[in-house]
């Protein structure tokens, strides 16, 4: 069908259903029901126990280990849901908000054995929609009709495993000329993904020599910081730091990669916000939330800056994380450039927090 949505597009239809609390449908050899545990409704949740069977809220491993929970399946666990279950008890199990108010969710019991690449694959998604990563799952008999019956989008398993695993390449839309205070003779470029996510931007100052390394870096978007001056991180003078250094040598590209919050979104960075106001530091609440340390991906950027033609860069960054993905992907750095701004009474402990846990050389 020439007209009909490909499986990059279902995802992305997926994954806009699944923020406005829409169930999608898992086709494969275990079809599933998948509702995100934080737009699930109370109507749907009792529409979902009244088809019987053993749903499950399946969450990370490491929000299991918040709770207590085996996570029998490795990266998740698949909590069993009680037959009276409400939707204050699946809201509380997923968002850390109350755990502290209300810390006593247990014991939950755990599903284990089967198949439950499903389950997995769910959180995936969700976690590709910048939700909180828990997901309410029903196993279903009669997949395709009940999908017809209630309008729900059908997501092949097998045709999403290799898109949801790998990056979706970056096309070039447009670039323009953009004076800025740093320098005249700026160009702003634009790159949109295949799969109807975020675009990301790359800042170019002067004509760098594609011959040369040029000074680049990569900077994940940080609204807190960059634009309303938050005090909590070192994001904004990292920034306008980097911008005038390159101003200031008559060159460079600054990439500009939309993953808020280490990746998880400006809503759940807000969580963990809250998180950390209860005395937990920025990557104790992160794991709380059911995310990982660090959930960026900045091979983003070494896909940028090849098509921009550079193959090699004097990086700016405290992170020897990129240091290591910018030169696996395929770019050389041939210098690594400090970039040491920014440090305040607010910000100290998450700065030792990133020197201590992330390994930052600050």
């Amino acid at each position: 069908m020439v007209f009909g949505p490909d499986i990059t597009e279902q995802l992305a239809r997926a994954r806009a259903d699944l923020r406005l609390g829409v169930p999608i449908v898992l086709a494969g050899s275990r079809p599933v029901l998948v509702m995100a545990a934080e737009t699930l409704t109370p109507a749907r949740l009792t529409g979902l126990l009244a088809l019987g069977g053993e749903p499950v809220l399946a969450i990370t491993s490491r929000r299991a280990e918040t709770l207590k929970a085996h996570a029998y399946d490795g990266s998740f666990a698949r909590v069993l849901l009680p037959h009276d279950a409400a939707l204050r008890w699946v809201k509380s199990v997923a968002d850390p908000a109350d755990d502290l108010r209300n810390p006593m969710k247990g014991p939950l019991a755990c599903a284990r054995g089967g198949d439950a690449t499903p389950h997995g694959l769910a959180i995936d998604l969700i976690k590709s929609a910048r939700l909180l990563p828990a997901a309410v799952i029903l196993d279903l008999t009669d997949a395709a009709q009940f999908a017809v019956q209630n309008g729900l989008t059908v997501i092949d398993l097998n045709a999403a495993k290799p898109i949801l695993a790998a990056r979706s390449p970056l096309h070039p839309v447009v670039n323009a000329r953009l004076p800025m205070e740093v320098s005249e003779a700026g160009r702003l470029h634009i790159f949109r993904p295949d799969d109807g996510g975020e675009e990301h931007y790359a800042i170019e100052i002067g004509r760098p020599d594609r011959s040369k390394p040029v000074l680049a870096r990569l900077h994940s978007a940080c609204f807190t910081g960059d634009i309303m001056g938050s005090l909590k991180c070192d994001c904004g003078p990292q920034l306008h730091a980097a911008m005038a250094q390159m101003g200031s040598e008559g060159n460079g590209v600054l990439l500009y990669l939309n993953q808020e919050g280490r990746g998880i979104g400006l809503t759940n960075k807000m969580r963990a916000y809250s998180l950390q106001d209860q005395g937990f530091d920025t990557v104790e609440a992160n794991h709380r939330l059911g995310f990982e340390d660090d959930e960026r991906d900045f091979r983003l950027g070494s896909d940028v800056l090849k098509s921009m033609g550079f193959s090699s860069v004097r990086l700016l960054t405290n992170n020897p994380r990129k240091v290591e993905m910018m030169e696996a992907s395929g770019v050389k750095v041939a210098e690594r450039v400090p970039l040491k701004v920014g440090e305040n009474r607010h910000n100290h402990a998450y700065l030792a927090t990133k020197a201590a846990k992330s390994g930052h050389l600050l």
